[in-house]
């Protein structure tokens, strides 16, 4: 089945300058003025909108091509594609050779998500919900967390991550995690992507946060951060996958903490510097692209790319502990007001990051890794159902998966017109936001996101994922 006036729609992303083609539910596209790029791959739900801004954003980022060598071989978009507000599409997936490209990342590096769960029933955890609430606002809003750090552990942990980080808690724990179970949270590393751990180096972490001694108290260590970020208490609705379930200590009627967040401060420290880093690379006399879109090539800057890799590297790991406080601190909560609660996780991974994959690099924009065996988390709107999936390893779409529903409507429209909006029209009916800025409820509100179970079901007949369980909100919290 063909969408609404496919013919009209077509015509018009051309004189957009874009080849577009459709057939079973998936736009191809590629610049008309760039026949040797790649042809990008957009898999959508039938009855979602095609945002042309957003396919001429994946179209360009396809064409991108280092005039030193270096290019993108493959691009794909998963379903929550929409246009993103620094040229690149969230959603957007591109392996390429011999070059990477910074600003495909962005300054959200190793933004991502990590799903604990716990042995407590719905009614036990409402039973005693306002006193668990007032302590996290006071961690997540008030700055009451306790997070200090020695001078030794801020650097192990930009240099290796959380196993860098546990290393230097085990020898001398500090903040609130001298209350931690510390060996748990070394066991659970297995559960992390990549062990929660890439190459980085302390040195190109922002000054302030690596002194030579003494000790950090970093201001954005553990907290949530704006935009879609949030930390929500679900409950584990419907197992769909028992075996899959079981072996990952999943079980329905349980309840659930997700939490979405990555690098904060540093990532943007880190991403910005790297974007101007590559347009003042660009060779002096040649025509910039018309993108703004800025690669950095192995074959005229191969020391750029290893530093820029491990730069990016630094604020991932700076990332995967900024989840793990953040669970921590929700944890000790837990076990302060339910008792004897163990709450494992499930499991962590990343989204806006370059890895080694396939020939060259995959660069992942809003889509989490789906390889074969792995799991993959995938939110809906804090009034809406989030899944726990398993990858199919599926190399049509890069071994990739969305990393959500994606927004239909931009904040700036919702900040506008949707404090006008009645509460059912905005899909805020029934929902638990715990934030202190209500302009921040209306900017996410369910009505801001395309249906999740389209991109769900979309992806699982794609043979993308499958469906390990189905969750349902609780609450959310929204900095």
């Amino acid at each position: 089945m063909q969408p609404k006036n496919l013919k009209r729609l077509l015509r018009a992303l051309e004189r957009q300058g874009l080849d577009v083609t459709y057939s079973d539910r998936t736009y191809s596209v590629r610049l008309v003025n760039s026949p040797d790029a790649p042809v990008a791959e957009v898999l959508l739900p039938e009855d979602f909108p095609v945002e042309a801004k957003a396919l001429k954003q994946l179209a360009n980022l396809a064409s991108v091509r280092h005039p030193s060598g270096g290019c993108v071989c493959r691009a794909c978009a998963t379903p929550d594609f929409h246009p993103g507000d620094a040229g690149v599409a969230i959603g957007s997936v591109v392996e390429t050779v011999g070059q990477v490209i910074p600003s495909a990342v962005g300054s959200d590096i190793n933004c991502g998500m990590r799903l604990h769960v716990a042995d407590l029933t719905i009614e036990e955890f409402l039973a005693k919900r306002d006193q668990f609430v007032e302590r996290m606002k006071g961690d997540y809003f008030f700055g009451t967390r306790d997070v200090t750090m020695t001078a030794q552990a801020m650097q192990a942990l930009f240099q290796y991550g959380v196993p860098g980080w546990l290393d230097a808690m085990l020898d001398r724990a500090t903040g609130s995690v001298v209350k931690s179970d510390l060996q748990q949270l070394a066991q659970e590393s297995e559960r992390i992507f990549l062990g929660g751990s890439i190459d980085g180096d302390w040195k190109l972490a922002p000054e302030e946060l690596v002194p030579d001694a003494g000790v950090v108290r970093d201001g954005g260590l553990a907290t949530i951060g704006g935009g879609n970020h949030f930390v929500e208490v679900q409950r584990v609705d419907k197992v769909e996958n028992r075996p899959l379930a079981h072996a990952w200590g999943v079980r329905e009627g349980q309840l659930a903490f997700m939490i979405h967040s990555g690098s904060r401060n540093v990532g943007k420290y880190i991403g910005g510097i790297w974007r101007d880093k590559a347009k003042a690379t660009w060779q002096k006399g040649l025509k910039y692209p018309d993108s703004q879109i800025f690669p950095l090539s192995t074959y005229s800057h191969p020391e750029l790319v290893a530093s820029y890799l491990q730069a990016e590297a630094t604020a991932a790991n700076y990332g995967f502990v900024n989840r793990l406080l953040l669970a921590e601190l929700l944890r000790l909560r837990l076990r302060e007001v339910y008792k004897d609660v163990e709450a494992p996780l499930v499991y962590d991974l990343p989204h806006n990051i370059t890895l080694p994959e396939g020939k060259g690099w995959v660069i992942r924009k809003g889509a989490c890794p789906a390889h074969a065996g792995q799991p993959a988390i995938v939110p809906g709107s804090m009034g809406a159902y989030s899944y726990l999936m398993v990858g199919r390893g599926n190399p049509a779409f890069c071994n990739s998966a969305s990393h959500g529903a994606g927004r239909i409507r931009s904040r700036f429209d919702l900040s506008r017109r949707g404090a006008s909006q009645s509460e059912t029209e905005l899909g805020l009916t029934g929902v638990d936001c715990i934030t202190l800025r209500e302009e921040r409820r209306i900017e996410e509100a369910p009505a801001a996101y395309k249906p999740i179970q389209s991109v769900i079901d979309v992806q699982v007949e794609a043979e993308m994922v499958d469906v390990v369980a189905r969750l349902s909100p609780v609450l959310t919290f929204k900095a």
